[in-house]
């Protein structure tokens, strides 16, 4: 069953989807995490059930990161993307905070040609977890911010707040 929930921070209102798990801090494992406006966001649904209570952990954790204090979630996610999409996402995981990195080195990072940052970049724009996993660090190869499925506004927003804007 997914669960959801919103949260107000600096991007706005953001909406929160996940699915019980015996695993996961505080027993929800984040499915999504979108902003108003976001192409692709995902709808829970007249099946979904708002249930605040089963994000109280996601909503502590991204409460410390917006106010600077938490620099790595220690969340479960569960995502549904291809193996290959999969495999950018993790790599995602692994760009420390205040940093950013390129579409090029990503696909470095996952034993991908050069050729292939048109797919990384579409894998990216399609990362269901938006601040959580940090798709905000990557920017072009010549420093502009490229693409950010939350817009360029609240890109600039969270690696400002991060010190890498």
């Amino acid at each position: 069953m997914t669960l959801w929930t919103t949260l107000d921070s600096p991007l706005g209102e953001l909406l929160l989807t996940g699915e019980e798990s015996a695993t996961a801090p505080g027993g929800t494992a984040l499915t999504s995490v979108s902003v108003p406006g976001q192409r692709s966001a995902p709808d829970p649904g007249p099946a979904a059930s708002r249930a605040p209570a089963a994000f109280t952990e996601a909503r502590r954790q991204l409460e410390a990161y917006f106010a600077g204090e938490l620099h790595t979630f220690g969340l479960e996610f569960v995502t549904h993307g291809s193996a290959f999409r999969e495999r950018v996402w993790a790599a995602l995981d692994s760009v420390p905070y205040g940093t950013t990195t390129t579409y090029g080195a990503v696909a470095t990072r996952i034993g991908a040609s050069r050729a292939a940052v048109r797919a990384i970049g579409g894998a990216i724009g399609a990362n269901p977890l938006l601040v959580v996993r940090p798709c905000h660090r990557v920017i072009g190869a010549d420093g502009t911010l490229t693409g950010y499925a939350g817009g360029l506004d609240r890109k600039r927003t969270l690696l400002a707040l991060e010190g890498a804007g």
